[in-house]
């Protein structure tokens, strides 16, 4: 009879522990919604599809479409939303419908003078895929754009399906819950800045809650991320907009958007877009940069060709929505005798309320701000959970 000696048997087992724990991470990798045809290539055959994509849209190393019409799926119609198809335009830039060179296929821009699909955009499709990148806060307007395709899918007795990708937000929900006297494009839904949830989940909310005329005759599938909770961590594998080009940018995105309608620089037209915080009159901090023109991101970026000084946020470790720096910056504004905030309204629709406003120009601070919103947060958490596809 065969017989190991101790330290041959413990390394025989130590052996057997790591492959079958191997086979465990092998089989519980992540997989995104577009990532596993079987659940919804069905649902595509046979009828005429239309598209809601961009850059970030891939599934098995090539674009989403060109995987579709590899599989023979009749896709009809191609719709872009912020930052064109190809994601090369730059933040609030309108974009135009076109033919897309390659395909052939009209890319109708949702962008443009249109925002909702109409009926002549929608004549050739029966279904609609939506499988777009999100980070998960309330003013990135690819959600925008998903609710008016949903909505305009229930208008026209068109389905909507949604391949799911992760949120790379999505252990953190923070911020003032949009008021609905602010609603805008850049926050249609009464959720706060970080609401924790994917587009799936958000769509599922979205018609659950009657947020879009005709939700309830809506034909919506979700087809969720394979192996994946809320506490995973997700590095976005293709940038998801021209001035969010890594982890750090997408974590500090929701803090500092809410410098965009004020005098301040948050790095627009530089290689570290929303990650610095500066300004040329005012001295914010010791780091230097200076704004260039970007064609593909930032054409005329604040405070172009001017020296700003400030603060360098890359090695920050600002988690969820922190707005002590806007309430900082704002004292010194007010120190110097200069005003911050450009634009009093863009700004309470981006914070989706007055409040954060009314309390920088009463002199309160932040964390009397932030206490507003934990009774806010709790009933929100509250109100989505019928819709969450993943675990904490």
């Amino acid at each position: 009879m065969f017989r190991l000696r101790g330290n041959c048997l413990i390394g025989l087992l130590l052996s057997l522990y790591l492959l079958a724990f191997s086979s465990v991470a092998v089989n519980s990798e992540l997989i995104v919604g577009a990532e596993q045809p079987s659940l919804y290539l069905p649902l595509l055959e046979n009828k005429r599809v239309g598209v809601v994509v961009n850059q970030s849209s891939t599934a098995f190393n090539q674009h989403l479409v060109d995987y579709l019409r590899g599989q023979s799926i009749n896709v009809t119609a191609i719709y872009s939303p912020e930052h064109g198809f190809r994601g090369d335009k730059g933040a609030g830039e309108k974009i135009a419908s076109e033919t897309d060179a390659t395909t052939g296929l009209p890319v109708h821009s949702l962008y443009g003078k249109t925002r909702k699909p109409n009926a002549k955009m929608l004549a050739d499709v029966d279904v609609l895929v939506f499988d777009i990148q999100d980070v998960g806060v309330r003013f990135y307007t690819y959600i925008s754009t998903l609710h008016y395709v949903m909505e305009a899918a229930a208008d026209f007795g068109k389905s909507v399906v949604v391949l799911d990708r992760p949120n790379p937000n999505i252990m953190h929900v923070d911020g003032p819950i949009l008021e609905l006297e602010y609603q805008s494009f850049v926050g249609m839904h009464p959720i706060p800045i970080l609401h924790g949830m994917t587009v799936a989940e958000l769509a599922q909310m979205i018609k659950g809650e009657a947020w879009i005329e005709k939700g309830e005759e809506l034909a919506l599938t979700v087809i969720p991320v394979a192996n994946y909770d809320r506490n995973t961590f997700y590095s976005l594998p293709i940038k998801p907009s021209p001035n969010l080009p890594n982890d750090i940018a997408i974590q500090l995105y929701p803090s500092l958007c809410l410098f965009e309608p004020t005098q301040v620089s948050i790095g627009r037209g530089t290689d570290f877009p929303f990650q610095v915080i500066g300004h040329d009159i005012v001295d914010l901090g010791s780091f230097t940069f200076t704004p260039r023109s970007m064609p593909n991101s930032a054409p005329s970026p604040k405070l172009q060709d001017r020296a700003a000084q400030g603060i360098d946020l890359r090695n920050s470790e600002i988690k969820g929505v922190d707005l002590s720096f806007l309430f900082k910056v704002h004292q010194q504004f007010k120190l110097a005798g200069k005003t911050l905030i450009t634009s009093t309204s863009f700004f309470d629709k981006l914070a989706g309320t007055d409040a954060v406003r009314l309390a920088l120009e009463s002199g309160e601070n932040f964390h009397q701000v932030k206490a507003q919103w934990e009774e806010p947060l709790k009933h929100f958490k509250v109100q989505r959970k019928p819709y969450l596809l993943y675990a904490n």
